[in-house]
């Protein structure tokens, strides 16, 4: 999609898309616009309505904004205007954007335009949304020149794109060799280093806790590590992603829901699109990422509860239960990410926890930290775009949950209370006491039911949150 400011609508045909703010529905002006005018009887701006006009050889689309409208609320109207009016876009569309609009406002409604163009339907024939047309050019008109803030939005939109994906295709498709190659190719395209760790290498350098999980699957386990390293950096930033790109709860195998599982790598897919952005909008911030990627199957040579495994930091790990891996694989990543890139921030992003779920439902993801400076800033930058994090406390009290008889640590409490905190307190225990780390327990966030699919699908959420933090570093 490429973009272009035109001065008016002279001469114009084609769509045009017009944001209007709600006015009331006895209102005795109408709404105008080009020559048109929508009374209030049938359109007045009501938030999630629109209202389509053909006149002058053009189809007008009025689109409700309600009374106001937040950053996550705009993107979402201008993604149902994309995906769901696609049969009024032809090759010349054309969006106002209001005079009361700022930056971030044009952001959300550039990024909800281009989000409307996936479909779940990967493996179904079917046409090209109009948008992704080769040569497409959408047109816009403003007072005020947009021109670097709407580039910006469609990257951090292609980004989306890309994490909704890798989400949503199947695990036969997403494997971790899939998810290694994709984190190659981008970052041949966008400006990073890519090294992997095979089965081999992994037990060379003594991954031990990350190939337990991958032992009873024939897909061979990758441990993906990128490195953005611009000349400007000022600070280093630590990313650590889940990437269980099916996960069957192994041996204590899961009993409901495993017909989803193959979002248990959307931390991991997060962390993947997080990255494209970062270095796509070549922020001065140097940023080591670390997705540790198997498949949690089962066979004879899955690992077993009570077994007792190693880890890369060095520390024993009872095993309680094998559904429980996805801790495992991010101990081994927060280790060796801390000891050999020592980042100055770290965050990691996991489907981790039905308990995070329980909660907090669907609304938010868990923050664990004691660094409430980060704890603040990370919030500030959910809130600002729509990502919603809710801090949930990493108190000792809750350390006995993980402490075993026969090892350093459990991996998990046996408790039906707590599972996010006790995960939470595991992953802790693996990170040196590093003063500012962070993990975002995304399990109720990631994927879920909305307007845009009948099925359970990515959200690809993670991607701008964490983007959004480094550029407001």
């Amino acid at each position: 999609m490429q973009i272009k400011k035109i001065p008016n609508l002279d001469n114009f045909t084609g769509t045009i898309l017009i944001p209007v703010f709600e006015t009331t529905a006895k209102s005795i002006v109408p709404i105008e616009y080009h020559g048109v005018s929508v009374y209030s009887q049938v359109f007045y701006g009501k938030k999630d309505t629109h209202y389509l006009v053909e006149k002058y050889d053009c189809t007008h689309v009025f689109i409700g904004l309600g009374k106001e409208v937040d950053y996550k609320s705009l993107k979402t109207i201008f993604r149902r205007i994309a995906a769901k009016q696609k049969d009024v876009f032809g090759k010349n569309v054309a969006v106002v954007i209001p005079d009361s609009f700022n930056s971030n406002q044009v952001e959300a409604m550039f990024c909800g335009l281009l989000l409307g163009t996936y479909n779940l339907g990967h493996y179904k024939k079917a046409e090209a949304h109009p948008f992704l047309n080769a040569g497409f050019e959408m047109k816009y008109i403003a007072k005020t020149e947009f021109e670097e803030t709407i580039t910006k939005s469609l990257k951090i939109a292609k980004a989306q794109l890309e994490t909704f994906a890798l989400v949503d295709l199947p695990p036969n498709k997403v494997t971790p060799k899939y998810l290694a190659n994709w984190a190659s190719e981008s970052g041949k395209k966008y400006g990073f280093d890519v090294t992997v760790f095979g089965k081999d290498k992994s037990t060379e350098i003594g991954l031990h806790s990350f190939l337990s999980v991958g032992k009873g699957s024939a897909q061979e386990p990758q441990f993906i590590i990128m490195e953005y390293k611009p000349a400007n950096a000022k600070k280093h930033i630590g990313l650590v992603g889940k990437g269980i790109t099916f996960d069957t709860g192994g041996l204590n195998i899961k009993t409901a829901g495993m017909v989803q599982m193959k979002c248990d790598m959307a931390g991991g897919a997060a962390v993947l699109g997080a990255m494209q952005l970062i270095a796509d909008l070549q922020f001065p911030v140097q940023v080591t990422a670390i997705v540790p990627a198997c498949e949690n199957s089962v066979d004879a040579l899955s690992f077993l509860p009570s077994d007792v495994i190693q880890s890369y930091a060095g520390h024993s790990i009872e095993i309680i239960d094998t559904d429980a891996e996805g801790r495992l694989i991010l101990a081994d990543g927060l280790a060796y990410l801390i000891k050999n890139y020592k980042p100055d921030t770290v965050l990691d992003l996991a489907t981790l926890t039905g308990s995070v779920v329980g909660t907090l439902g669907y609304e938010c993801a868990g923050l664990f930290t004691n660094n409430e400076a980060l704890s603040q800033k990370l919030q500030e930058s959910g809130n600002a775009i729509g990502e919603r994090l809710w801090q949930l406390p990493l108190w000792d009290v809750y350390t006995p949950d993980i402490e075993s008889e026969i090892a350093d640590v459990k991996n998990y409490s046996g408790k039906p209370v707590a599972g996010a905190i006790s995960a939470a307190k595991f992953l802790e225990f693996f990170t040196d006491k590093h003063t500012s780390w962070a993990h975002l327990d995304i399990a109720g966030v990631a994927f879920g039911d909305s307007e845009f699919a009948k099925t359970k699908h990515a959200t690809a959420y993670g991607v701008h949150l964490v983007t959004n933090y480094i550029e407001n570093l």
